[in-house]
């Protein structure tokens, strides 16, 4: 029986075109940063990264961490903050690039590789604005890179000690690099090269990785995991619309154009002798798709590896386009998905024209409407006599509204708002003392939160422009409370 051997050398680097790619594509999200406003979730990381801290109920510390950073340093506007989630989509472009030169494509389909990630609608969607996904995407093809270039070397312990710190520093940010991990891991066993397994780097890896997330373990642990209630929730209220829809939106996310490159990419892992080392690869993407549905996991949890195959189908595309008309069909396929991909991922639409974009992607209209909330807010808050206005509180019921007023409110000499949604209830509650008026903020359709307040009556509906969760959100005031707020704050506390 042949031994096949990793295969030590890898193709040049095509620098300078990928490079145009990356820098193109910064430059197209750097100018539309600024549109429209920030997502609920950046209003959610704005607010956490004033109260720092090793973890938080639905996620551990660094997006939080990122947002203080980017906002301090760029500004605390959309725009501002965005710098961080367009350097890391410019990131996570190049590595794909290189993902393409590890598995032996040359320049010609590391171009390729790149153009297919500048057009996702996944990577677009994500690149945008700040969100865990944002540098978990990036920390999973960055593990993916070096993984292969593992097992395409047999094993080297330098290698085995990045990859283990990258791994914990992923995991600082979401604990799915777990997944990840584990699912290569298994698929190395499964089918080699199972001598990059030997030796004590691997070992290594594990701890450097567990040293650097323990921080956040130890948080979640000392805190009762509030992390797997969040996360037991997510997989109630959304795991049978997940399951059904896994198959169909691993395509639309990616890209449907993008379909015959991924196949292709799993083609030539599987059968090209030279990258039998890199086999791997192939078994890990079901393995993780097996988890992903079995937990009602979100779709996009898995991406990351189908957009690994993508570059790895990047060479056979290259070969294929060896002629004018190929390439023009090549071009015109990029040229759609780029279109389509913009319109359902970037804000290019006007926000009254969303709604079809938001069956697709439904971040598009969460950034739309906070201000309009803000401003409902205020007027009810304006119209409370000044001399009851020491005993107020406004309670939003969750962390958006939270979000938004805080940053938003102000500007209307709002005070302060409270929320007893995710970690929104730990920098809670208001004193006893705030008997009242309440000013109530809630989603159509949670009118149950008002049981724990009195004399409530609706003064107005959020009008946000577009259609989104916040859409005719209810602004009521209350006369007080139903008992003490240290008393009620534990039933006010909610994850989902």
């Amino acid at each position: 029986m042949t031994t096949v051997r990793p295969n030590t050398g890898r193709p040049g680097l095509a620098a300078w075109p990928v490079a145009g790619v990356v820098v193109g594509l910064a430059a197209v999200l750097s100018a539309l940063s600024p549109r429209y406003g920030f997502h609920r979730d950046e209003l959610y990381f704005l607010v956490a990264g004033r109260h720092p801290a090793w973890g938080y109920v639905d996620q551990p510390p660094l997006t939080p961490l990122v947002a203080r950073g980017a906002t301090a340093l760029f500004g605390d506007t959309p725009a501002g903050l965005r710098i961080a989630a367009t350097l890391a989509c410019a990131a996570t472009v190049l590595v794909t690039a290189l993902i393409a030169r590890e598995l032996n494509g040359g320049r010609r389909a590391q171009v390729f590789a790149a153009l297919a990630a500048a057009v996702s609608g996944f990577v677009l969607a994500v690149g945008h604005m700040v969100s865990t996904a944002t540098f978990d995407l990036l920390a999973w093809l960055v593990v993916a890179w070096l993984a292969l270039g593992l097992l395409r070397t047999g094993g080297d312990g330098r290698r085995w000690l990045v990859l283990g710190a990258v791994v914990g520093l992923a995991a600082l940010n979401k604990y799915l690099v777990v997944m990840l991990a584990v699912a290569l891991l298994l698929a190395v066993l499964a089918v080699g090269p199972r001598s990059a397994l030997r030796g004590p780097w691997p070992v290594a890896a594990v701890v450097i990785a567990a040293v650097i997330a323990a921080p956040n373990l130890w948080w979640q642990a000392t805190h009762g995991w509030p992390q797997l209630t969040v996360a037991g929730g997510i997989s109630a209220d959304d795991g049978a619309e997940n399951r059904a829809l896994f198959v169909p939106l691993q395509i639309v996310y990616l890209s449907p154009f993008l379909v015959p490159v991924w196949i292709a990419g799993i083609r030539r892992l599987w059968r090209d002798p030279e990258l039998r080392w890199a086999r791997a690869v192939v078994v890990a993407y079901p393995l993780l798709c097996v988890v992903v549905v079995a937990s009602g996991g979100k779709p996009y949890y898995a991406l990351p590896l189908l957009l690994v195959l993508t570059a790895a189908g990047c060479e056979p595309l290259a070969r294929w386009t060896r002629g004018r008309l190929r390439t023009a069909v090549v071009v015109v396929a990029g040229a759609l998905a780029a279109v389509t991909s913009g319109l359902v991922s970037l804000p290019l639409l006007p926000p009254s024209a969303l709604a079809p974009a938001n069956a697709l992607n439904e971040e598009q209209g969460e950034q739309v409407g906070w201000q309009a909330l803000t401003s409902a807010v205020a007027a009810q808050w304006s119209a409370i006599p000044p001399a009851e206005r020491a005993h107020a509180v406004i309670f939003a019921e969750n962390y958006g509204e939270h979000g938004a007023i805080a940053r938003y409110g102000p500007r209307h000499g709002l005070p302060m708002p409270y929320s007893g949604h995710m970690s929104d209830a730990d920098w809670g509650p208001p004193p006893d003392s705030a008997t009242g008026p309440v000013v109530l903020v809630y989603q159509d359709g949670d009118e149950d939160v008002d049981r724990f307040f009195t004399g409530c009556r609706t003064r107005s509906r959020v009008a946000t422009g577009t259609d989104n969760e916040e859409r005719g959100a209810h602004v009521d005031v209350c006369s007080g409370t139903t008992g003490p707020w240290s008393a009620m704050w534990p039933r006010l506390r909610h994850y989902y």
